[in-house]
C-alpha cells in the first residue's frame, strides 16, 4: 500500500488539523508606496502619462484595496506623476473607502452617468491632455470601448510593462504569505490521501479538501481537482465524479488564498500497489520536472525551462512537442494574486528569469484511455538560482516523504 494514503476517516484528520495563519503578516503600507512609486517609474520609461488599474488583483496589488470587477466601472487612476484617485459609482464610495489601504479622493458617477466621460474629466483635472493612457490588461472590453467613444483624446494602450514589470518581481514579504499559503495546502493534500478508501467519490474528497482548507485558517479552497484512474489523463478533469477502485491513479490538484495569494499543489499517486507501468510513468514525470527545475537559471529565457521538460519526456518516449502521450500543455505559469499570472513557462515566453519571480512546474504526462501523472510544485527565483516552495514529491511509493 502506498505510504500516507487511506487508513484514516475524515472526521480524524479534520481533527488534526489546526489554524497555520499566526504570525502572517500582511503587506505593508510602506510597501504599497514603493509599488505605486515602481509603477510610475515604468510609465514614464514607457511613455504613458497615466494607467487605470482595474478592480480586481491589480488594483489591489498596487493599493491594497480588494474589489471585485463588475459591470460598473471602478479603479484607480495613476497619473505618471502626483497621488492616485479611485473612480466609483457614488453610492460605493463609503464601501470602497472602508476597505482603502492606500487612501485616495474618489470621483463618483451616478448611475445615469457616464464614468468614461468622468474618466476624462479626471484626466484633463490632472493636466493630462492627450498621449498614450494604459489600460489595466484584466479591463473589460466595454471599458475600452467607453473610454475611446467618451474620452477619445488619448491613445489607449495595453498597461501590462507597468503591471507585469510590477507585480513579475515578488517582494520579501509576499514570498512569505505564499510559503505559508503552500505550507497549508500541502497539510491539507496530505490529510485528503489519508481518507482515501475504496467507493469513496471524488466529490466527497472535495468536499473534505475544502473544510481542511477553512481549518488550517482559509476560506476554504480556491480550487479543487480530484481525479480517479482514466480520469486523471485530462488535466483539467472531466464532468461527472468518479469512485475509487483499487489500483487507481489518484490526481488532486488544489490550492487557497492567504491575504490574497495563491497556492496551487498537485499530487499523482496510487491507491493501493503500483503496477510497474505507473512506476514508469511516475518517475518520467519527476525526471521531466527536476529538468524543468535545472534549467531554470537568472537570465535564462522563461521558454527554455519548457523546452528542458520536453526533452526530458521526448527522450522517454512521450510526444514529441505537445502530441498526446506527452505534455499537452505548458510547463508552468507565473503565480501570486492571480493563480495563473506572467511570465509563462512557455517556449514563446522570451522574459529573462529574474529574483523574485514565481512558478509553477507541472509538465504533467497525459495518456488519455490510461491515465495521468502531474507534480506540480513551486519555485521562487533567487540570485542563486531557483529554489522550491515546497519540496517535491519523493516517490510513488512515499509521495509525501513520510516517515
Amino acid at each position: 500500500m502506498t505510504i500516507g494514503v487511506g487508513g484514516s476517516t475524515a472526521e480524524l484528520e479534520l481533527k488534526k488539523l489546526t489554524d497555520m495563519t499566526s504570525g502572517v503578516s500582511p503587506v505593508s503600507e510602506a510597501e504599497y508606496t514603493e509599488r505605486l512609486a515602481t509603477a510610475q517609474r515604468l510609465m514614464k520609461e514607457h511613455g504613458l502619462k497615466a494607467v487605470f488599474l482595474n478592480a480586481g488583483s491589480n488594483m489591489t496589488y498596487f493599493t491594497g484595496t480588494p474589489w471585485y470587477a463588475s459591470e460598473r466601472m471602478v479603479g484607480v487612476i495613476l497619473p505618471a506623476e502626483g497621488a492616485p484617485e479611485y473612480i466609483a459609482p457614488v453610492f460605493e464610495i463609503g464601501t470602497l473607502e472602508d476597505f482603502m489601504t492606500v487612501r485616495g479622493p474618489v470621483n463618483g458617477w451616478q448611475e445615469h452617468e457616464s464614468p468614461y466621460a468622468l474618466f476624462g474629466d479626471v484626466l484633463r483635472r490632472m493636466g493630462i491632455e492627450n498621449g498614450a493612457v494604459g489600460l489595466d490588461e484584466s479591463s473589460s472590453f466595454f471599458i475600452f470601448d467607453g473610454l475611446r467613444a467618451e474620452a477619445p483624446a488619448y491613445d489607449y494602450v495595453n498597461a501590462k510593462p507597468v503591471t507585469a514589470g510590477c507585480r513579475m518581481h515578488k517582494s520579501e514579504a509576499e514570498l512569505a504569505l505564499m510559503q505559508r499559503a503552500k505550507d497549508m495546502t500541502m497539510q491539507v493534500h496530505k490529510a485528503a490521501a489519508r481518507i482515501l478508501r475504496p467507493g469513496i467519490s471524488t466529490l466527497e474528497v472535495t468536499d473534505f479538501i475544502d473544510r481542511a482548507h477553512k481549518q488550517v485558517g482559509a476560506s476554504g479552497s480556491s480550487f479543487c481537482i480530484v481525479l480517479f484512474g482514466e480520469a486523471t489523463a485530462y488535466p483539467h478533469g472531466v464532468k461527472d465524479p468518479q469512485h475509487l477502485k483499487e489500483g487507481d491513479m489518484v490526481l488532486i490538484d488544489t490550492g487557497c488564498r492567504l491575504q490574497g495569494y495563491n497556492s496551487d499543489i498537485t499530487r499523482t499517486y496510487v491507491y493501493g500497489e503500483p503496477t510497474a507501468r505507473q512506476r514508469e510513468v511516475w518517475q518520467h514525470e519527476k525526471d521531466a520536472q527536476m529538468a524543468a527545475f535545472e534549467a531554470a537559471q537568472i537570465d535564462t529565457p522563461c521558454g527554455q525551462v519548457d523546452i528542458a521538460a520536453r526533452r526530458s519526456l521526448e527522450a522517454s518516449g512521450y510526444g514529441p512537442d505537445y502530441k498526446a502521450p506527452g505534455l499537452v500543455h505548458r510547463t508552468g505559469h507565473g503565480i501570486g494574486l492571480d493563480i495563473h499570472e506572467w511570465p509563462y513557462l512557455v517556449r514563446s515566453d522570451e522574459t529573462p528569469l529574474a529574483p523574485g519571480m514565481c512558478f509553477s512546474n507541472e509538465p504533467m504526462i497525459s495518456i488519455p484511455g490510461e491515465f495521468g501523472v502531474r507534480l506540480e510544485d513551486h519555485f521562487y527565483m533567487t540570485e542563486d538560482g531557483p529554489c522550491w516552495f515546497t519540496q517535491p514529491s519523493p516517490s510513488i511509493d512515499n509521495p509525501f516523504g513520510n516517515n
